[in-house]
């Protein structure tokens, strides 16, 4: 693609890597076609931030197509991951130790899929305190990071699908389609709570956003590998 191109609008399907947060993902890739074309300045921002430890389909636009992405986060969006059973984290994911255990023997298989049936339809979630959600100014993972409680109301969300794929022991293999603003990270905290144990989401991976498919999506390194070299 030309520097127009870039300039007029692109989507950029990216498959975000692993320990990378999505700003950072916006800020190299904006930086990677500054450097391929020799300019200073060109719009980039991404459609639906994806945490650090969750991989997969990150919506990237560019020029005049960063006006539509409201339209791209309010899209549905499919994601595959696992649920550890047994504990629970303060960040339910594994960006913090487990702080808690909690008993598994009496969880069935059957008793697993029984569960998945409470989450479907609109519910009140709560987001995780260890999110970039703000309050008063201040995100809310800095109140959580420095110790400081702070309030936060639930929300409602849709779920429309929830769907065990692999059970094995205290492991749940899931594929979830939901609605704009569903926290996997919290639903996979409730659904521990839900079998009266404990749980949290030990990998993620956002595969489908309305009818952009990470299959569909580059690496980032392929994307850079694609660019134009250096303009001088």
């Amino acid at each position: 693609m030309t520097l127009e191109d870039y300039q007029a609008g692109q989507v950029l399907l990216i498959d975000k890597p692993l320990n990378w947060t999505s700003f950072q993902v916006v800020n190299k890739l904006r930086w990677e076609i500054r450097q391929a074309f020799n300019i200073k300045k060109i719009k980039v921002g991404h459609a639906g931030t994806l945490d650090p430890l969750a991989t997969g389909l990150l919506i990237i636009c560019t020029g005049k197509m960063t006006k539509q992405i409201d339209t791209f986060q309010g899209q549905i969006k499919e994601y595959t991951g696992t649920i550890a059973l047994g504990g629970t984290t303060p960040s339910f994911d594994l960006e913090s130790e487990i702080n808690e255990t909690f008993p598994t023997d009496h969880i069935t298989e059957e008793l697993i899929h029984e569960t998945t049936k409470q989450f479907i339809g609109e519910i009140d979630q709560f987001p995780p305190v260890f999110s970039a959600l703000k309050k008063d100014g201040k995100r809310l993972y800095e109140y959580a990071r420095a110790g400081e409680a702070v309030e936060i109301k639930s929300r409602k969300i849709t779920i429309k699908e929830f769907e065990i794929t692999k059970i094995d022991g205290n492991s749940v293999d899931f594929r979830v389609i939901c609605s704009k603003g569903t926290y996997i990270r919290s639903l996979a905290n409730d659904f521990g709570k839900a079998l009266n144990s404990g749980g949290h989401l030990s990998a993620l991976r956002r595969t489908k956003t309305g009818d952009f498919h990470v299959d569909n999506a580059l690496s980032m390194a392929n994307f850079i590998a694609a660019l134009p070299k250096k303009v001088e």
